[in-house]
């Protein structure tokens, strides 16, 4: 019986764990080499994410969505706008001188327009019975007015012949204007392109002259004069004053 409790004893005691023996010098060396590996793999990464941000600070920044040089960007801006107002430059003094140009012909034909309307309303009144020309020469239409311009005046004169087979006719017109300037009353021989006193004429039936001239600013006309010459004569054939037409 008390071999029988003695098993039993033995039989109830605590499990005893066996582990082997470690020292502490093989646990110091176990963390040191954990704490290498661990340096280790943190010098790895910081090895890998160094080289990463070289790459991607040799990308262009155009290329890179969100960073870019303000200098550079504002530079290639405003060579683009410089470019942009060049271009509309170019375009606008295009098109103002095809405007200078139209405005020309536009007067040009206006003017050819009147004298076309002026010798036909001459022809069909003539046809008509209406007009009786004289023989010889005279002065069919003589009118002066102010242009659109400031301190310019237009004038016209329309020459006509008349009789029974008519030679041509070869002369020449004076033409003086009569202009108030500073209180005083002035007479100016006209000049015509050439610098001439002179206009010389040389037709047949119709002769018609449309011209222009300038007056110093503040000068008024009043009135103007032409003279008709024949060819080598000092004595004026002709002579016809016009008030200026309102």
């Amino acid at each position: 019986m008390k071999k029988l409790f003695k098993k039993k004893s033995e039989i109830l005691s605590s499990r005893v764990v066996v582990r082997p023996h470690v020292s502490w010098q093989s646990r110091l060396l176990a963390i040191i080499v954990v704490c290498l590996l661990l340096l280790l793999l943190s010098w790895g990464m910081y090895e890998v994410g160094r080289s990463s941000a070289g790459e991607m600070s040799a990308v262009p920044h155009n290329k890179l969505g969100g960073s870019y040089n303000m200098a550079t960007c504002l530079q290639k801006k405003r060579a683009a706008l410089c470019t942009q107002l060049a271009e509309l430059t170019r375009q606008f003094q295009m098109i103002q001188a095809a405007n200078d140009n139209l405005a020309k012909q536009t007067k040009l034909l206006s003017k050819e327009n009147n004298r076309l309307k002026e010798e036909l309303d001459f022809f069909e009144h003539v046809m008509a019975g209406n007009t009786k020309i004289n023989s010889g020469i005279s002065i069919h239409h003589f009118n002066l007015k102010k242009d659109i311009n400031p301190d310019v005046y237009r004038y016209t004169v329309s020459l006509v012949q008349g009789g029974q087979r008519p030679k041509d006719f070869n002369g020449s017109l004076k033409f003086f204007v009569n202009l108030r300037q500073n209180d005083q009353t002035k007479t100016v021989l006209l000049a015509n392109k050439n610098t001439k006193q002179n206009f010389n004429v040389n037709f047949k039936f119709y002769h018609r002259i449309e011209e222009s001239f300038k007056v110093p600013p503040g000068s008024v006309v009043e009135s103007m004069k032409v003279q008709v010459f024949e060819q080598n004569d000092a004595q004026a054939k002709l002579t016809q004053t016009v008030e200026l037409s309102l």
